[in-house]
């Protein structure tokens, strides 16, 4: 494992001076620097190598944020994460690395490692990578400050355990937590200091461990039009491992993508109105599931759209998907669209019992015709037995889509502002336009690529009566686009392309999983996306499972396999 130069240089200085003698596990005490990111790094030469890059969005003007103190980030843990030798991360490597959730259970309770040490497993990458301007990623928004004393106290061979049981997880930094802010990204939500989301509750009581905090496209992507995706102004741009700089990081769960796809947890949580959980996970090589509306609780989390919005898992594996989904299920009276979804225990363990052959897959000749990973995909799972039935997109529009979400977040952030901030002093925007206004003090640093949708949902006077038309035509577009394809073919899924279908999924609030599936000739990951009706997530993941191990499409990025 391996730090930037010059903190093995400070570790080596002191260590001169105080006698230190090694062990497998654990290295001398050291003292903290007092820099760990170098204040010396400006971003302005890597903005400027972006300036002529074929995609409009990814001509950054800033990848750094100008507001976040990347030090206080990682101090917290540094003398841990040093004194966690590079020989026990050795050992620990091949048993943690791109393994299951079952996997790393069953070495934890063989005695090969602790759940603290998988802890500091995963904060040495962190700090491996994300303190080295080369490889930062900038995904890390918060460490959980307790995290190494909460791991420290689980019992190895606790009986009856739920499997996410000791897990790290990081959460979009949309998601509520008692030991970190929660932001959104936003400069104006800097100090929200909230309880924990329900999901977070459900997590916590089974033992789950929230690691710490990700960047995201701020205000899950709906404040600019046209603005890289990734981008906050709290935590800067979000950059894609398998290309840092070259390929989009997807959002607006973007760095709950780009953490999974190196290696940072063993689970992370996303949040999707439309795309936010496909769109990453598909562009990060990793497993995503956007659940159907109701099955997991909203309450805690800074809402776009009450209609659409939903968190969701994102992992490496489908069985690890679907443990975190369990293990973050449950009926929440807060939750107007919360639902009450009996599923037997243990359900996650039959998530391989179907074989890809026999099955109908829709899928869509539009992609077969424009994606060659796709195509050549479909053309696997054929010769694997599967009944592949070639279809046209029905000609069906989504109107009113944009008015929704503008009329939702309108009402939806005051019930959120209203209710979460445990400091009302400390958060002082009480609604979309105050978020307007407060922006509007210092534009080049709270919002330098625009807020157009926000002063779009200022501006927007659609009526509650409208709304409900819109709401109710949506919806029934969605279902028809699906259930049209479903039904005439007797489909068992339909088969998409990364987040081309999500827009339809959100009206319906019908379960989409994505599965990674390959790579472009220029490496850039591409994902299968199968789409199922209502509460058909056990269905997805029975699905999905033998269709990951017929593609075993997903690969570590290069220069993160360390």
């Amino acid at each position: 494992m391996k730090f930037p130069i010059r903190l093995f240089q400070v570790a080596l200085v002191a260590c001169l001076f105080s006698s230190c003698i090694f062990d497998n596990t654990k290295e001398a005490e050291v003292d903290t620097p007092e820099e760990l990111w170098p204040s010396t790094y400006n971003d302005s030469a890597e903005v400027a190598a972006n300036a002529d890059h074929p995609f409009g969005r990814m001509r950054y003007k800033l990848i750094q944020s100008k507001v976040q103190d990347r030090d206080a980030i990682f101090k917290g843990f540094y003398q841990e994460v040093m004194a966690f030798s590079d020989a026990r991360y050795e050992e620990l490597r091949p048993l943690v690395l791109e393994q299951s959730i079952p996997a790393i259970q069953a070495s934890v309770k063989s005695g090969a490692f602790t759940y603290e040490e998988l802890v500091l497993f995963y904060l040495k990458r962190i700090y491996r990578y994300e303190l080295n301007p080369e490889t930062t990623l900038y995904t890390i928004m918060a460490l959980n400050p307790k995290v190494l004393e909460e791991a420290r106290a689980l019992k190895a061979n606790a009986d009856g355990e739920h499997p996410v049981y000791g897990m790290p997880i990081l959460l979009k930094d949309n998601i509520g937590t008692q030991e970190m802010k929660t932001t959104a990204g936003a400069i104006a939500l800097m100090e929200n200091q909230t309880e924990d989301a329900f999901i977070v509750e459900q997590l916590k009581k089974k033992g789950a461990i929230i690691l710490g905090k990700v960047n995201l496209s701020e205000w899950a992507y709906f404040m600019c039009t046209g603005c890289p995706v990734g981008y906050s102004a709290v935590g800067g741009q979000t950059l894609n491992p398998y290309g840092r700089k070259i390929f989009e990081s997807g959002g607006s769960s973007s760095g709950s993508g780009t953490s999974m796809a190196a290696n940072y947890a063993v689970a992370a949580v996303g949040t999707e109105t439309s795309g936010s959980i496909l769109s990453p996970s598909s562009q990060n090589s990793v497993v995503g599931m956007k659940p159907t509306i109701g099955l997991l609780s909203r309450t805690g989390i800074v809402p776009i759209s009450s209609t659409l919005d939903t968190p969701g898992p994102m992992t490496r594996s489908v069985i690890d998907n679907a443990i975190v989904m369990d293990a973050m299920r449950g009926f929440d009276i807060g939750d107007d669209d919360s639902v009450k979804a009996d599923w037997p225990a243990g359900w996650y363990q039959t998530t391989e019992a179907d074989a890809v052959k026999g099955k109908r897959f829709g899928v869509f000749n539009q992609l077969v015709e424009r994606d060659s990973v796709y195509k050549a995909t479909v053309e696997k799972l054929e010769r694997a037995g599967a009944k592949i039935v070639r279809m046209d997109s029905p000609e069906i529009g989504l109107p009113g889509f944009i008015t929704l979400l503008n009329i939702d977040m309108k009402v939806d952030l005051v019930s959120y502002l209203s209710t979460q901030p445990k400091d009302t002093e400390a958060v002082k925007v009480r609604s979309v336009a105050d978020v307007v206004e407060f922006n509007l003090q210092d534009t080049l640093t709270t919002v330098p690529y625009g807020m157009q949708l926000l002063e779009g949902i200022v501006a927007d006077t659609t009526s509650q009566e409208s709304l409900e038309a819109i709401k109710k035509q949506l919806q029934t577009n969605g279902r028809l686009y699906f259930n049209q394809l479903m039904n005439e073919n007797q489909l068992d899924a339909v088969l998409s392309l990364n987040n081309a279908h999500a827009g339809f999924a959100a009206v319906a609030k019908y379960p989409a999983l994505t599965i990674p599936m390959g790579y472009t000739a220029e490496g850039e990951p591409r994902s299968l996306t199968l789409i199922g009706k209502q509460f058909q997530e056990g269905k997805l993941y029975r699905l999905g499972a033998p269709i990951e191990s017929l593609l075993q499409a997903r690969k570590t990025p290069e220069g993160y396999t360390d």
